[in-house]
């Protein structure tokens, strides 16, 4: 049971949002980091997340049990009880919150909240099912981790939340765009709205383009703006450009199986990099 319950909080997902969480933290503490502080704001962020990921494998267990992805997670399976894990959400999402307002700061309390509900009520329990604009609208609580890691240390959304905040929006739409490109079918029989599904492939490799093109001149920012050096400027953008020229190529693609997982894999490595380059030259070290 207890591996269950965990599995229904994707700790995949936790994971990288973590990450995310932990570099928005270093880029706003310059090196100088209060530990308790960053321990408290990733257990409250992740706890949030954790909460926000059980009740959409709640509301979404109808619709996971018809995709051959998602067919054996506990809920589809019934190796746990759906009130279970909506009780066990509702309590993750509780404490998680509870954390970020009292043990954090107010402002990372309320941002807390947005991510959770944009992801749970505007995403999950609406758009996912009805609407195209589904991974676009909930690329907003994607978002949210590096801007919750920056605030908690600045304690306001400036520039460096801001641009922190366009890089994982940016990033997400295509992201989550090539796995659906390659599940697409699933997605159909399973009565999900992804934009591959209703608008066609083809019409969803062109709208990958414009947010692979603008995540270079976002990493330029955050450059520009002297949160970080060369190294991150140099790496942002040649692995911007390399995403960037990948998802172009998809328009004349003969495989676009082979296509779409080989952008998804850029798609998770870019991040990673950018991230880790982010942490390593925070605020011009290099």
């Amino acid at each position: 049971m207890l591996k269950d319950m965990i599995a229904l909080t994707k700790p995949g997902i936790i994971r990288l949002n973590a990450f995310a969480a932990f570099g928005g933290f270093w880029v706003a503490s310059k090196w100088e980091i209060d530990w308790l502080l960053l321990l408290y704001m990733l257990i409250g962020s992740s706890l949030t997340m954790a909460s926000a990921c059980v009740i959409n494998n709640y509301w979404d267990r109808d619709l996971d049990a018809r995709m051959e992805r998602t067919k054996n997670r506990p809920l589809p399976q019934g190796r746990l009880s759906p009130s279970v894990a909506l009780a066990f959400g509702v309590a993750l999402g509780i404490a998680g919150l509870a954390v970020l307002f009292f043990l954090v700061n107010p402002l990372v309390g309320w941002l807390g909240v947005l991510g959770w509900f944009v992801y749970v009520v505007i995403y999950t329990f609406w758009l996912k099912r009805t609407s195209v604009w589904n991974t676009s609208v909930g690329g907003i609580s994607g978002a949210m981790p590096p801007v919750i890691g920056y605030c908690a240390v600045e304690g306001q959304v400036d520039a460096g939340a801001w641009i922190l905040f366009a890089l994982l929006f940016l990033w997400q739409p295509p992201h989550f765009w090539s796995l659906a490109i390659r599940r697409v079918e699933e997605y159909r029989a399973a009565g999900f709205t992804m934009l591959p599904v209703v608008k066609g492939i083809k019409r969803t490799k062109l709208q990958m383009i414009p947010y692979t093109l603008l995540l270079i001149p976002a990493g330029i920012l955050l450059f520009a703006f002297g949160y970080v050096g060369y190294i991150f400027l140099v790496v942002s953008v040649v692995f911007g450009a390399v995403w960037f020229i990948q998802t172009v190529q998809g328009l004349k693609a003969e495989d676009t199986e082979k296509w779409a997982r080989t952008n998804f894999l850029l798609s998770v490595n870019y991040l990673m990099i950018i991230f880790l380059a982010m942490i390593i030259d925070t605020d011009g070290i290099f």
